[in-house]
């Protein structure tokens, strides 16, 4: 990326900061905002200022079909051996469901240790309709697009990543007839790259406005009543992510977990504001190449995959919700109950969509399959804002963290670049 002096001017101090510096910065000046706004009776000023997040929101979804499908057919194009490719994708589901699953079990210790439902009344709850999980083989059905085009239209981020990686591999098989057409993809991923550095210079504004709506929306009424439940969540997200993360990052790839989680602190903060997991993943892919030295090959694979069916965050709250709800209900559950919650929960995080609020839909699987009220997914949701903020940003960790160990496991990784400090800095548009 190039470089520039030190700029001057009235706003110099704030455009010489490092993007996460003024991400952070953005972050706390949005909830002082809010919460002032709430305290005051200015809701409704709150809920326009988040008019600037949901645009921010809306350019980084812009980026997410070009960015998937160039840069996995590149990464694609880019691996002659099939047999490592297949090695890769082994480990990444691999790595994805057995740390759903100690995340599930991490939320369910926790929910039995703080008692998050106890003294709390769910009478007045509206009753719900259960949601029941579509058939495993119907999701397994639906990876395969019907149309491309449409799945592109929709979204749909795994049926571009299975299409995707048709794609490349025709290109590859296809020899030196596909040399034009894998030079094209060359070409556009640099400019998909170009313009996600673009778009993510404009993440602090969006980080603002996000935590400002959000602070300004719910103060500190919902929390404090609540407060056990979104402390259960939020400590279990941080054992989840310095223990296991962090343990994985320094036992299995032998790398300085410290240097991990510097690496990662800007997609941290937008899937924390965003609660998007796919929403995040142009800037995961953008700060696990340039602040960790991954190569592309790896992270145009387990990222994209990673955003659909790695939902480490999402597990743990099912286990502290289903936990809030037996309480709350006096209901006792059993061991056979606890497996369930963590076999259903890890199965049905495969086919739960990367977007804010899937907790919700699939929190009401998990419940019905040990036959829990669903009264109780009426009073979550309530805080579901809040909860949905940090196991996004544990998703999102636990994506770059597998993108880490297969990167180092195949030999894919800048040791110079993952040991030197480096973060992403906002780039000078200003001068092209």
């Amino acid at each position: 990326m190039k470089t520039t002096g030190p700029k001057t001017g009235i706003f110099a101090p704030w455009r010489n900061l490092m993007l996460w510096q003024q991400i952070v910065l953005a972050l706390i000046v949005g909830v002082v905002t809010g919460i002032v706004l709430n305290a005051t009776g200015n809701a409704a000023t709150a809920g326009a200022i988040k008019n600037i997040g949901t645009l921010f929101l809306s350019l980084i979804k812009m980026l997410i079909v070009p960015l998937v499908f160039v840069s996995l057919v590149c990464g694609m194009t880019s691996v002659t051996d099939m047999a490592r490719m297949g090695r890769i994708g082994v480990k990444s589901i691999g790595f994805y469901l057995g740390t759903t699953a100690f995340a599930i079990a991490i939320g369910l210790a926790l929910g039995a240790l703080m008692q998050p439902g106890a003294g709390i009344d769910l009478s007045a709850a509206a009753a719900m309709e259960p949601v029941t999980a579509p058939p495993f083989i119907q999701q397994l059905i639906g990876i395969v697009p019907k149309n491309p085009i449409a799945a592109a239209a929709d979204g749909n981020v795994l049926q571009i990543i299975f299409f995707a990686i048709l794609f490349g591999l025709a290109i590859n098989l296809v020899g030196e007839a596909g040399k034009p057409v894998r030079d094209f993809f060359e070409s556009l991923n640099s400019v998909v790259l170009k313009l996600t550095e673009i778009v993510i210079s404009f993440a602090p504004y969006g980080v603002f406005a996000l935590m400002a709506w959000v602070a300004g929306t719910y103060g500190l009424d919902l929390l404090l009543p609540l407060g056990t439940v979104i402390a259960a969540l939020y400590f279990g997200c941080v054992i989840h992510a310095v223990l296991v993360y962090g343990g994985l990052v320094s036992v299995v790839a032998r790398l300085n977990p410290i240097r991990f989680f510097q690496g990662i602190i800007e997609p941290q903060i937008v899937a924390f504001t965003s609660t998007s997991s796919s929403g995040t993943l142009p800037v995961t892919m953008t700060a696990v190449q340039q602040n960790l030295g991954v190569s592309r090959s790896v992270a145009s694979f387990t990222l994209p995959l990673g955003a659909t069916i790695n939902m480490d965050g999402t597990a743990m709250y099912q286990g502290v919700a289903a936990l809030f709800v037996a309480q709350a209900f006096g209901i006792e559950l059993g061991m056979s109950q606890y497996l369930t919650i963590i076999l259903t929960a890890t199965l049905a995080s495969i086919g739960t969509a990367g977007v804010p609020g899937a907790g919700l839909v699939m929190l009401s699987m998990v419940l019905t399959s040990v036959g829990l009220p669903l009264e109780g997914v009426a009073i979550i949701a309530g805080i579901d804002r809040i909860l949905d903020m940090a196991r996004t940003a544990l998703n999102v960790t636990g994506d770059a963290a597998c993108t880490v160990l297969i990167a180092k496991s195949e030999g894919e990784i800048d040791l110079a670049a993952y040991d030197t400090p480096h973060v992403l800095k906002s780039p000078d548009i200003s001068r092209g």
